[in-house]
């Protein structure tokens, strides 16, 4: 079987329509994930060629309400899996990634070996466009992904991603919104599961255009709780040997 590609989508409207399009260029199965949008996201989808369910290998699953990236993306592993997809590439629907560079992440996987490729984002340090929240997120993401157990990586907060399903499903991640990200990384090396980084382009629409749900405050606190925990976790298994 092909690898799926995984779109979560919460309330990117006007940006979903041309990812999706886009997407559809790799000739790969897509599997769209509204996380209870409330915007135009359902009705763009269901315009995208007729979808309706299944269709042109597009399938769209639905939250009735908002639970969360990380709970986006586990709907979207289980069903790929389900599907009998061993490989899953995750990215954002909010335009930011160039689909076409999945090419990279599955070109970074030799021959049987099972590995999570993180797409490394380019050129966000001298970019205008990038808020100041994903500077300071991605290195205080970066530090506490290490410290809490987990590899030591440039860009830890990617969501463009290549995931092995049945490892990925196996790794009992808790976190259900962004945290789930960052926590997956720390599971997956306690688990013996290699990660990787590949260089990716990255699209920062200016602000006013850019249609991001991070709450900088929130989901710092979040980040915080989450981190805290995995540590303390490490420390117990530490003191547990």
């Amino acid at each position: 079987m092909p690898p799926a590609i995984i779109i979560p989508v919460y309330n990117h409207g006007r940006q979903i329509g041309e990812v999706v399009r886009k997407a559809q260029q790799l000739n790969l199965p897509i599997f769209v994930l509204d996380d209870g949008s409330t915007d135009t996201t359902p009705e763009v989808l269901a315009s995208l060629d007729g979808i309706d369910g299944m269709n042109n290998g597009i399938t769209v699953l639905c939250h009735a309400e908002n639970q969360g990236k990380g709970a986006a993306l586990l709907t979207g592993f289980k069903a790929a899996a389900a599907q009998g997809h061993d490989w899953a590439v995750s990215l954002d629907g909010d335009g930011q990634h160039h689909p076409e560079d999945a090419e990279k992440l599955l070109h970074a996987v030799r021959g049987k070996e099972r590995c999570l490729v993180i797409g490394k984002r380019q050129g966000m340090e001298n970019n205008a466009d990038v808020p100041w929240t994903s500077r300071f997120g991605r290195g205080f993401s970066n530090f506490w992904v290490w410290a809490a157990g987990g590899p030591w990586l440039a860009d830890s907060q990617s969501g463009f991603r290549l995931y092995p399903l049945p490892e990925a499903l196996h790794l009992h991640v808790q976190a259900r919104r962004y945290q789930f990200e960052v926590e997956i990384l720390v599971k997956a090396r306690q688990q013996g599961l290699a990660v990787k980084e590949v260089p990716i382009r990255v699209v920062y629409q200016p602000k006013g255009v850019r249609v991001s749900h991070f709450q900088p405050w929130l989901d710092f606190l979040r980040n915080s709780v989450t981190f805290n925990s995995l540590i303390w976790k490490r420390i117990f298994r530490i003191f547990k040997r």
